[in-house]
């Protein structure tokens, strides 16, 4: 299993191949998003990483979140009603879980989708080459909390 520092090392070397100089500002960007099991606003980010690095500017932030996305490195998570948020990608295909409690997330495989696609296809015409689910739901720690 790949370590977090080996990880964010990785990362920042896949920005620098990118075009982005390494910065303190992007490397504590980095950590802000390997080191949470939950989606972040681009705000929560800077507000976190501002802690670490008062250097650290919002403009920053939403790039470096344009370019960790273009690079498949996290994944931009739509929510019902609210911003945008974002979160380290998950590895090969996956589906995705958020709490709408707390923001925790977690990703999990299977459940063949592939019965609906071929009928949403057949009824749009649509040629559909990929998809993306999400569910959202309460965690149990977040079930327990409100009984």
């Amino acid at each position: 299993m790949t370590s977090r520092n080996s990880l964010a090392s990785e990362w920042i070397r896949l920005l620098q191949t990118s075009g982005c100089r390494q910065t303190e500002a992007r490397n504590t960007i980095v950590d802000v998003i390997l080191e949470t099991n939950r989606a972040l606003e681009p705000l929560e980010i800077f507000e976190i990483g501002r802690k670490r690095q008062s250097g650290l500017g919002l403009v920053t932030v939403y790039r470096t979140l344009e370019r960790l996305e273009a690079l498949g490195l996290v994944q931009r998570v739509h929510q019902p009603g609210a911003c945008n948020t974002y979160l380290r990608a998950p590895q090969g295909h996956q589906h995705l879980l958020i709490c709408t409690g707390c923001g925790k997330t977690e990703f999990f495989q299977g459940d063949d989708l592939t019965p609906l696609i071929e009928t949403v296809a057949g009824r749009s015409g649509y040629v559909i080459t990929e998809h993306w689910f999400q569910l959202f739901g309460l965690c149990s720690d977040c079930q327990k909390s409100t009984d």
